[in-house]
């Protein structure tokens, strides 16, 4: 049955701009120097809790999010959910999120883990891939009864305790895919309410980029690469798409193409035996020089140099 904001809960989830998350490290445990090295970090929400409110368009990491304590409103992409019981959140890095909380004290745990992450880890990938709780918005918000909450917490400790440890970064994602399964045979998902057309816009932008990108191969090039592509693709003005899209997330759209882009081609020389050729031409170059530059101007190395620092 859905659910229905009380007067006392309806607030205005309206920003002029959204923040990245690297943009205020002083507000969030996040520190920009530190998370720069680990691919995946556990924080107890008791001890290490973002401010009360929080919009973010978190381009750089995948996040799952279990609320024990504080309630509040959460959007996710399209959707608002009214939070008053523990609930688990499955964020992609291209969800449009925001959460304001209105009582009580945090408690519960997140954590945040890289796209390169997952491509270092195929097993972690492929139950993210089935389960797809984190693509599909119907299933990215679970309610956690009380009965399930105490094998829950004893997931997360444990992820949290792992830290530091030698292949703790093995057990957890061992535990991530645990806590998936575990989230996806529960199936107590939230119904949610829809937010503004703004919002609708970009997350069928996100949508879209996620879609081309997922059809890349060397015999398929991606189709859409510029702004323009993709305003006429979504029946937009290329300048309305780049206005919204630079109020909501402080980039505009060929920054978000370009920044999709560089992680495909991360994990194409990960994943894959692929020449160069084969993967400039996969991912839209017109030659390899073009393609060696735009990886080296973007990441500080060739893309044989990357290729060659993973597999040692």
């Amino acid at each position: 049955m859905e659910r229905k904001l009380t007067t006392s809960m309806k607030m205005s989830m309206d920003h002029k701009a959204i923040d990245r998350l690297r943009d205020f490290p002083e507000l969030t445990p996040i520190y920009r120097e530190a998370h720069d090295r680990p691919p995946i970090k556990v924080f107890n929400r008791e001890i290490e809790d973002c401010r009360n409110y929080l919009s973010a368009n978190r381009r750089d990491f995948y996040k799952i999010l279990m609320i024990a304590g504080g309630k509040g409103v959460f959007t996710l992409g399209l959707n608002k959910y009214l939070i008053d019981t523990p609930t688990l959140l499955f964020i992609h890095p291209n969800d449009i999120i925001s959460w304001q909380k209105t009582s009580g004290e945090s408690a519960g745990y997140y954590l945040l883990f890289k796209r390169d992450f997952i491509n270092h880890h195929p097993m972690l990938k492929a139950t993210l891939e089935r389960l797809n709780l984190f693509k599909d918005k119907s299933k990215s918000v679970i309610r956690i009864e009380d009965r399930d909450l105490p094998g829950f917490n004893r997931l997360w400790e444990s992820m949290y305790q792992e830290q530091g440890n030698e292949l703790g970064y093995d057990a957890i994602q061992a535990y991530i895919q645990l806590l998936m399964i575990e989230s996806a045979r529960k199936s107590n998902y939230l119904v949610p309410q829809r937010t503004d057309e703004e919002y609708d816009h970009i997350h069928r932008f996100f949508g879209l980029l996620e879609e081309e990108v997922s059809q890349i191969n060397y015999e398929n090039p991606i189709r859409l690469r510029t702004a323009q592509e993709f305003a006429v693709s979504l029946n937009l003005h290329p300048n309305y798409l780049n206005r919204i899209l630079k109020k909501r997330t402080g980039q505009n759209v060929s920054t978000h193409i370009k920044g999709r882009l560089l992680d495909e081609c991360k994990a194409l020389l990960i994943q894959t035996t692929w020449t160069l050729d084969q993967i400039s031409y996969a991912v839209g170059f017109s030659d390899q020089p073009n393609f060696n530059f735009f990886f080296k101007k973007n990441t500080g190395c060739t893309p044989n140099a990357f290729r060659r620092g993973v597999s040692q």
